[in-house]
């Protein structure tokens, strides 16, 4: 398979040769093309002077792209152009307009894909300014649709107007080593310390090493900034400790979750990843709820609501449960905030069922909820209909509450899972609530049920709002863990700065001698002895009994018996 040898591979040398060739073109098929090896290619993001990234871009009406402040130098000095030696002035230059994202990164003003140095770029041209686009934008977007408007400022453009920036099928429009400027300084007729002196062998790098070297600086300016500061080995030693305290305060891994993270993540790594118009994003970090979505989930709010009705009948004290209906609780003391209860009529009265109310057309159709539309059915708990004055909401069906409510006379076991409930009445000290129901339920109604006599709710007077108690337990709770923190941060609390045996550690963890009051076992011993009395020792008189022991006698050593082995001692 090699060239006049038995191996099974070409290396590259075979490959790179002049006298290469492949399945699909015969001997010699680069001979005619620019050599490989001396074949370097500028990104289209870079000047063609300075060969570095720019800054104010401009280009010529043949699309080569330098940045301002280099061409501008450069004009005054030759007054040609570096790239082809032509003859260019000043007002040739046409600025450049790109967009780019939130990350820096130059993208299609249309449709935010990223451009890459394999992507077509294409610049429409209005006077002495020019927008930059991809090219497939602007062939289905504008020549294809025959809309001839730029799609940024909507000025009107011909097809003479299009300057193309970069194709990827002419790779040899952007090959350094046809450049005027760069031909010149390898001939060794350069002029001076220019910007269009630099190295094309480094243009492929330039990008990482000037961000090695903005790395280095930073780290050279940390390390004298660290060696100043530590003078001592404690110091040493502390500044390392919150140097790593720091590291993995700042790492993603061992960052604290918030109260009102969703189980959900916020989607924007999967969106990016299926759609190239978005910013790619790699972490799958959690949405955040806000407090009314993180309040209103079930068994989130346990605290009790209360909520007195004013009625023509007298006055109804409710108790409120948002815990098992949060949607229906929030509902109802916001519109009774608002005051969109004040004034409304109950619409429908049934002796020994339920009085029903919430509605301002008066007619039973009317209503909305807080949020302007219906909300769904809360019925996962364990509240029923079993007793007298259960405060329900009213719907039209399945998932259609609104703003309606009703109070029940009587155990309803039938509207069990069916209707939401989230109150009941209670009787409370000068509010006869039992007595108020009993004079709603005497009201004369016609044959439609709707009350004759005067029955209107005056108002709803929320006393006791559980979505602000538990508002300002949550605050409580977050200024008290920012204290322990606090106090975690300063060497921690009393009991904590104290050891097992009772002595005291300072803040560097050294322990520290001679603390006062002693330490240990002992002083419990001195308080035990300072709540005594003087004279409590005297009462009994400890004798301790002195026993005199006999001096140990040793033991008689066996003899050995005679005959036999033994002990084989004697050999």
């Amino acid at each position: 398979m090699g060239k006049g040898t038995d191996k099974l591979y070409i290396t590259h040398a075979e490959w790179s040769s002049e006298d290469q060739f492949s399945a699909s073109a015969g001997s010699n098929v680069r001979h005619a093309n620019v050599d490989a090896a001396g074949f370097k290619r500028l990104p289209f993001n870079f000047c063609a002077l300075s060969l570095q990234p720019f800054k104010q871009p401009v280009c010529t009406i043949n699309g080569t792209i330098f940045d301002y402040e280099n061409i501008l130098s450069w004009l005054k000095d030759k007054g040609t152009n570096p790239v082809d030696g032509q003859s260019l002035k000043t007002s040739d230059l046409i600025k450049l307009n790109f967009a780019k994202n939130d990350d820096g990164e130059v993208v299609d003003p249309v449709t935010y894909k990223v451009l890459t140095d394999n992507t077509h770029i294409t610049a429409i041209r209005h006077g002495d300014c020019a927008n930059a686009f991809a090219h497939d934008t602007i062939e289905r977007l504008n020549v294809k649709a025959k809309n001839w408007r730029d799609l940024v400022s909507d000025q009107e453009f011909s097809r003479k107007d299009l300057i193309t920036l970069q194709d990827p099928q002419n790779v040899a429009s952007r090959n350094l080593s046809t450049f005027s400027h760069i031909k010149e300084k390898d001939n060794g007729n350069s002029h001076g310390d220019r910007p269009g002196n630099s190295n094309p062998n480094t243009i492929d790098r330039s990008a990482k090493i000037i961000k090695a070297k903005e790395a280095i600086a930073r780290s050279r300016a940390e390390r004298e900034k660290a060696n100043s500061s530590q003078t001592r080995p404690t110091q040493q030693k502390s500044l390392v400790s919150r140097s790593i305290t720091s590291t993995l305060s700042l790492s993603p891994s061992t960052k604290k979750t918030p109260y009102n993270a969703a189980r959900h993540t916020t989607g924007q790594a999967a969106a990016s990843f299926t759609s190239t118009g978005l910013t790619p994003h790699t972490s799958g970090e959690r949405a955040l709820l806000s407090d009314e979505e993180y309040m209103l989930q079930p068994r989130r709010v346990k605290h009790k609501g209360y909520a007195t009705l004013r009625t023509t009948q007298g006055d109804l004290n409710v108790e409120l449960s948002p815990e098992f209906a949060p949607k229906a609780v929030w509902n109802f003391t916001r519109l009774a905030q608002q005051g969109y209860y004040r004034d409304l009529a109950f619409h429908r009265n049934i002796r020994n069922f339920m009085i029903q109310g919430g509605d301002p057309s008066g007619t039973g159709r009317g209503g909305e909820s807080v949020w302007g539309k219906t909300f769904a059915d809360e019925i996962e708990g364990p509240m029923t209909f079993a007793e007298r004055g259960v405060l329900a909401m009213a719907n039209k069906g399945k998932n259609t509450n609104s703003s309606q409510f009703f109070l029940t006379y009587r155990a309803a076991k039938h509207l069990d899972r069916k209707h939401t409930i989230f109150g009941k009445v209670i009787d409370s000290e000068g509010v006869k609530s039992g007595e108020t129901l009993k004079r709603l339920e005497g009201v004369e109604t016609d044959d439609k049920d709707r009350p004759v006599e005067e029955c209107i709710l005056k108002d709803v007077m929320v006393f006791v709002d559980p979505f602000e108690e538990f508002l300002k337990e949550r605050s409580e709770k977050e200024k008290e863990e920012m204290r322990l923190e606090e106090v975690r941060r300063q060497g921690g609390a009393e009991d904590e700065r104290t050891t097992w045996t009772g002595k005291r550690l300072r803040q560097d963890g050294t322990v520290q001698e001679g603390s006062e009051g002693g330490g240990g076992v002992g002083k419990y011993l001195q308080a035990a002895l300072a709540q005594r009395g003087p004279n409590d020792g005297d009462e009994e008189e400890i004798v301790e009994e002195i026993v005199e022991w006999d001096e140990p006698v040793e033991p008689v050593k066996k003899k050995s018996k005679t005959g036999g082995f033994g002990n084989f001692d004697g050999w």
